[in-house]
Formats: structure tokens, sequence, C-alpha cells
């Protein structure tokens, strides 16, 4: 197994890797929570308001590739700024939509933002990072998304009891501009161009055939991962409006969870350098699976509290799991290649989860639909179980 280099910090990168990826989760944690919220006072049923949610994993699934493509030929910084100007013009759209269809648009637009923000810095720390600390590393770049979802719900509520719905928004707004800012500050990080541009001829279609296995079996299990994380963004709104919560109260519910969440990255990421992947993706998708199947027995504030919080440990001992995983997987050549499949198969979890969610919703209940997005969670277990190796060698 290779050493990690005496000299090596995750402190030294600390700003260039992760300060725009907080920035942006930030914006993000500022509107989740009222996303369905939004699209129902436009007018759309729970299932439709479901769908519209679904647009984020959606627009990052349809992003993946170009995502890799433009950092390749435009540098990851140009990426990075251009990707927060988009997104901005998308929450112009929330702002000012009057028609779900419209403000569906703006959700697509952010989803789709967001997928150049993760691809951008996992391909680097892959590289950057001994293998030694490399899930340290991913379970910090998910960290810092999941500092981010804390502090948003929070600076939301504040903005919303001042402005009303539309107050997420503005403080989403100030948050994405400035991670737009401080990515245009940052330099490309060393050597991160010519690895992109070493594996730039390698054909898409050839590597599909190579991964195969791993992509069919571990992308598949991350899939579910994504699918039950999309969907904890959906059920904790949809269910605090449907027992008579608030929006202040949603998010504050929603803010809490994640607390429990982001305390959790780094030491969950040292578990699995030293112990293995497997000691956090099964307890991971276990509790979340459980915790899921509790919600619809929720009937107040203090009960949805406390079963969103054990959802937040199942999703913290979790953090940076997917990317860790395909990083293990990823080959030299071509990684960056890799990573863009192995992300559109983990985003069809994220925007396939809320889509089964929205239907289930439609054809039986709310309740159904959770339950059955619950049970993913532990056939998630089981193939990571089959088919996660339980040591990781250079």
């Amino acid at each position: 197994m290779q050493e990690p280099k005496p000299s090596f910090s995750l402190r030294k990168i600390a700003l260039a890797a992760f300060g725009p990826s907080l920035l942006f989760g930030v914006g993000e944690g500022a509107m989740y929570p009222v996303l369905a919220l939004s699209a129902r006072d436009l007018g759309a049923s729970a299932a439709w308001a479901g769908f519209i949610v679904a647009l984020v994993g959606i627009g990052s699934l349809l992003a993946n590739l170009p995502a890799a493509a433009l950092a390749a030929r435009f540098g990851e910084r140009s990426a990075m700024v251009g990707a927060s100007v988009f997104s901005l013009l998308g929450l112009a759209f929330c702002l000012l939509a009057h028609e779900p269809w419209l403000f569906g648009i703006g959700v697509l637009m952010i989803g789709m933002a967001s997928a150049v923000f993760m691809l951008a810095r996992q391909t680097y720390l892959v590289e950057a990072v001994p293998l030694t600390m490399r899930a340290r590393a991913m379970s910090t770049l998910g960290g810092a998304m999941r500092i981010g979802l804390f502090f948003g719900p929070f600076i939301a509520a504040a903005f919303i009891h001042a402005l009303g719905l539309d107050g997420a928004y503005w403080a989403a707004a100030l948050a994405i501009l400035g991670a737009g800012l401080l990515s245009l500050a940052i330099p490309d990080l060393p050597g991160d161009r010519k690895q992109r541009a070493s594996s730039r001829h390698v054909a898409m279609s050839g590597m599909m055939r190579r991964h195969a296995r791993v992509l069919i079996t571990l992308g598949l299990a991350s899939a579910l991962v994504s699918a039950l994380r999309a969907c904890r963004q959906i059920v904790i709104p949809l269910w605090a409006d449907h027992i008579g919560l608030d929006a202040t109260t949603t998010a504050l519910i929603y803010g809490f969870m994640g607390g429990v969440d982001m305390l959790l990255f780094y030491p969950a990421g040292k578990v699995m350098d030293v112990r293995g992947r497997l000691w956090v993706a099964l307890p991971s998708m276990l509790i979340m699976s459980t915790s899921l199947m509790l919600i619809p027995l929720t009937h107040g504030f203090a009960t949805l509290m406390a079963v969103s919080m054990i959802l937040g440990l199942g999703n913290g001992i979790g953090s940076g799991i997917i990317m860790t995983i395909g990083a293990d997987a990823s080959p030299n050549e071509g990684r960056t290649q890799f990573l863009g499949i192995w992300r559109v198969i983990s985003d069809l979890g994220g925007g396939g989860g809320p889509l089964l969610l929205s239907a289930i919703t439609a054809a039986l209940s709310l309740a159904a639909g959770i339950l059955a997005i619950g049970g993913l969670g532990y056939v998630a277990a089981y193939m990571f179980w089959r088919w996660l190796p339980r040591r990781v060698t250079a």
C-alpha cells in the first residue's frame, strides 16, 4: 500500500480544494428545505413538487460528462466560475417564476451547475492525495458540502422570516456568488490540467466495457445511496408540511439534521482509511433505511426532529463513500472519464429516487413512497456486503 508523503497535509490544499464546494453547499442548503414548498405555492401537487425537486439530481446527471469536457478544455477555475453564473441565472428563474414549469427550469439549472463543482474537485484529489488518506480527502470534500448544508438552512430561516419563501433564494444567491468569486481568485491546482489532458482521448465506450462489472455492481449500489440521499431532501419538508409544520420550523429541522451529518465526515473518512470502506458503507445504509421507514410514524416537531437526526447520523457516517469507492475503482488512464461515468450512474439514483417517490406518492400515498425508498437502502447494504472489497491496495 502506498505510504503518505511526510510533508503532505490536507490543510495545504484546503482553500482551493474545498472552499468553492463549501460555499456552493451553503447555497444549496439554503434552498433545499423550501424547494418543494415553493412548488406547492405555485400550484404544484405533492407529486409534482417531488418531481420538481428531482430536477436537481436530473440536472446533475445531464451535466456530468459535459462538466468533465468543459473543465478539460477551459480549466477547472473557468468551469467553476461559469457554473456559478449559470446557477445564479437558475436562481433568477426560481425567484421570477409564476408557474411550476418555469420554477422547474431554474431548479434544473442549479442541479447542472452543482455537477461541475464536485467533479472538478474530485478528479484533482484522486491525484493529489496519497491512497492511505484518500477516504479522508473525499469525506472532507463531502463534508465541505455538508457544512454548507448545515449553515444554509439556518441562514435561510432568517431570510425567510424577513422576506418570505423568496428569502431562501436570495440567501442562496449570495452564497453562490461567493463561490464564484472564490473560484475566480484561486489558481488551478498544480498538475490538474496536465492529468486531465493526458486522458482526454480515452474512448468513453471502451471505458465502460473494460469496467462493466464494477459499474454494474458497486456503481448501482452507489446509485441507490444517491437515491436515499436525494429523497431525504424531499421527504423532510413534504412530511413536515403533511403534519402541519411551517416553513421556518421545517428549515430548523433540516438544519439540525445537517448538524449531525456535518460532525461525522472526518471520523468516517479515517475509519474507511484504517478499517476499510465496508465499515462505513454498511452501517450508513442500515441506519438511513431504518430512519426513513420511521418517518411516517412521526406526528409532530419533536418526533420528526428525532428521526431526522438519526437520518443525519446515517448520512454523516457515509460522507464521501460514493466518491471514495469511485476513486478506488478508477484507472490511472482515463480517470476523468471514468469518474464522469461514475457520477452519471450515481446521479441516476439521485434523479431516479425522487421520481420513484413522486410516482408512488401519486399512486398510493406519501407514506408509501417513503417506505419504498427506505427499502432501497437495505438492497444497497446487501450489494456493498457482497461486492465491496474489504481492503484497498494501490
